[in-house]
């Protein structure tokens, strides 16, 4: 009977920053000895946002602030700039929320580009008319639409509705930007903001302290010009989905060519049915949006379905040819609330080391650390499946189904590692909009028939297939003669 041996690396390799644990304390940890699990484990969570993902090794959000100008009145003017750096992991709607706490009691006088939600009490500063007097602010971007009220549009980045897209898919939109007047300050003075906090959107991300970096250069005069800002400050942002604490999204099934068997996702990937008293609230059939209370309360409806993940990627081993096989990937939309706007999809597999073609997709592979397989990232082709719409809405460009999109994949052969046994062209890991997918159990793979044909192409394989079929021409021949 074939067995499938496979083995899944963890999604996070986490290390805890050397200031936190004593030579003896590693000692400890790498003995088990003299020191509890205990405590390991809680210096371990406490450091969380210092793990790195193998998939993204560089992985952040970087926070900029640049200082511009020194007004002589006193305060600055800084430019602040949020850069996700992120390969895979983009920031979708409702957008990126930031916020930190004043060093010296600053106010914003003026903001052009993003808005503070929050104005607080500037009844002390009333003859200034400041746009925030609030010590812990928290900034928004605007919205395309209101940017040529506010005179946004001038800051390169801004006005994008917090949307940022992932580096690898299109650096040009996975920054945004602003400006603001910071004032209530001495001339030729500026302090780093602290205790930076990132919603991008929601929790999960960890920012590190404000430091003063190398300046930034910025261009002029067509780039002929090269001016730099008077002081440049950092922090990077790392995310965590530990931290996030979010319930997995998605979930992956597979089938193949080869097998009539198709293994779904695990039941209760993404949480069970609302029977028990934490279950997820869902609906059997496919009702339209307004049909659900149309109030905007509940915007993660879902069809009723054993797994209850919102999405389902699908892998299917559709065909084996001599030099090429050919792969069948579906993303279906079971939310039925929402769509999905520039979704992603990370696949790591060692197929694609060799050459490969997505028809529906935008595809390019990702450097990794540490990581043997290599790592594809899908993305949709504008006006066509960008968005993965909501499961009642249908459609949902080139999909073939309700709430779907799909592609074929043809990827060249390594003829040298190339198998159908032993689960071998089914994919590692799958990653949704940055989240890691529940993946089945390898017990549950689609197999090979017992005693089937193994196909296997290599060299010797081949040859001894060739030399097999020339000895049964010969044969054949020599009894017709």
């Amino acid at each position: 009977e074939e067995r499938i041996v496979f083995s899944f690396p963890p999604s996070f390799l986490c290390f805890p920053k050397s200031s936190s644990f004593s030579p003896e304390e590693y000692e400890t940890v790498a003995g088990f000895s003299n020191v509890s699990m205990h405590t390991f484990m809680t210096k371990s969570l406490l450091f969380l946002a210092d793990c790195f993902d193998p998939l993204d090794p560089n992985g952040n959000i970087t926070v900029t602030f640049d200082v511009l100008d020194y007004p002589e009145n006193g305060g600055y003017v800084a430019r602040v700039t949020i850069r996700n750096f992120y390969q895979y992991r983009h920031v979708e709607k409702p957008g990126w929320q930031i916020g930190w706490g004043w060093a010296k009691g600053e106010i914003i006088l003026k903001m052009s580009g993003a808005y503070a939600t929050d104005s607080g009490d500037c009844k002390n500063f009333a003859s200034l008319k400041p746009h925030c007097c609030k010590q812990n602010p928290i900034m928004a971007d605007l919205w395309p639409a209101a940017a040529s009220d506010d005179g946004g549009r001038t800051v390169e980045g801004c006005c994008r509705g917090g949307v940022m897209s992932a580096w690898a898919i299109d650096p040009s939109l996975s920054f945004s930007a602003f400006e603001m007047t910071v004032g209530n300050l001495p001339a030729n003075t500026s302090y780093p903001p602290a205790n930076l906090t990132l919603f991008a959107p929601g929790l999960g991300y960890t920012c590190g302290p404000v430091q003063d970096s190398e300046s930034t250069v910025f261009l002029d005069y067509g780039g002929r010009r090269k001016i730099r800002a008077f002081r440049t400050m950092k922090s990077v942002c790392t995310y965590s989905s530990f931290l996030a604490n979010r319930a997995p999204v998605c979930c992956v099934s597979l089938s193949t060519f080869y097998s009539p068997q198709i293994t779904d996702c695990p039941k209760c990937s993404c949480g069970c049915r609302d029977s028990a008293s934490d279950g997820v609230s869902c609906s059997s059939s496919q009702s339209s949006s307004s049909s659900l209370g149309g109030n905007g309360v509940d915007d993660n409806k879902l069809q009723c379905t054993d797994h209850m993940c919102p999405v389902r990627i699908h892998w299917h081993v559709k065909n084996n040819y001599m030099r090429f096989w050919r792969v069948k990937l579906t993303i279906s939309n079971y939310n039925l609330r929402k769509n999905y706007s520039d979704w992603n999809l990370v696949v790591q597999h060692p197929g694609f080391s060799k050459k490969s073609i997505a028809y529906s997709f935008n595809a390019t592979t990702l450097p990794t650390v540490g990581i043997e397989n290599e790592v594809a990232l899908f993305w949709g082709l504008p006006y066509y499946n960008s968005e993965l719409t909501e499961a009642a809405a249908g459609g949902g460009g080139g999909g073939g189904g309700f709430g779907s999109v799909t592609t074929d994949i043809i990827l060249e052969k390594d003829l040298d590692e190339f198998t159908l046994m032993n689960g071998w062209a089914l994919p590692r890991r799958v990653y949704f909009g940055g989240e890691e997918c529940q993946m089945p159990f390898p017990d549950a793979f689609p197999m090979l028939p017992n005693g089937g044909f193994r196909i296997r192409s290599s060299p010797r394989h081949r040859r001894r297939y060739l030399f097999f079929l020339i000895f049964l021409v010969v044969i054949w021949l020599e009894l017709r003669l």
